[in-house]
């Protein structure tokens, strides 16, 4: 018998197109948005902000930055139930560091005494931070954890889904600034529910065969 986790992974696919009169409830948004703040990442660093799409004045906004290129990509934007901006803070520092270690304190994972010496971690965010602060690949690196384990929480829930890269940057972050602060976006995930004329999910599931990728030493 298969497994669910397998079940779950082969039923996933990038959708083409949504059926804009079915919306996902409030309940699972609530376990959709939880999973991403639980996202694993180095350190516990969580350097990502999530903007949630979903009004018709952001949609809007939203499609404006399709003007350019990747316009194959823009009926995503009013069709899904909602739209995610994943972003990351591209120069992430000791202060922002010191809200993980401050709420860790407050959630009893770390004891107040033991403050300065929790910061020891930072020492890996240092590690990817270049002369000039930049730590955007590192922080960008997090973020897909938090991108892969949302798409992977949606396929367990039977939500569809669809990472989307075609999108322009430049634009996206200019129109979303005050909302983004000073993270950056590169990706979004738009989610929802197919509709009937969605032809990849008739497509069977095609990937490179095991032994071409796994090797046991």
């Amino acid at each position: 018998m298969t497994h669910q986790i397998i079940k779950d992974l082969n039923w996933r696919h990038s959708t083409k197109k949504y059926d804009t009169s079915k919306k996902i409830s409030a309940e699972d948004l609530t376990v959709i948005y939880e999973a991403m703040r639980l996202s694993a990442s180095s350190i516990n660093s969580q350097p990502w902000r999530f903007i949630v799409i979903e009004s018709q004045e952001a949609r809007e906004r939203m499609s404006k930055t399709f003007v350019n290129k990747f316009q194959f990509n823009e009926p995503h934007i009013f069709d899904s139930s909602q739209v995610i901006l994943f972003s990351h803070n591209p120069h992430y520092t000791r202060e922002d560091y010191a809200e993980v270690v401050d709420n860790g304190i407050k959630d009893g994972r770390t004891k107040a005494e033991d403050r300065d010496s929790a910061f020891g971690g930072f020492f890996f965010a240092e590690l990817n931070t270049d002369e000039q602060g930049n730590t955007a690949p590192w922080t960008k690196a997090q973020l897909y954890l938090a991108l892969g384990n949302t798409m992977h929480t949606l396929a367990r829930l039977r939500i569809d889904s669809t990472p989307i890269e075609g999108l322009d940057a430049e634009l996206v972050n200019k129109e979303f600034v005050k909302e983004l602060g000073g993270y950056q976006c590169e990706v979004a995930l738009a989610i929802g529910y197919q509709h009937t004329d969605n032809y990849n999910a008739s497509l069977p599931k095609s990937r490179r065969r095991l032994e071409s990728v796994l090797f046991k030493i």
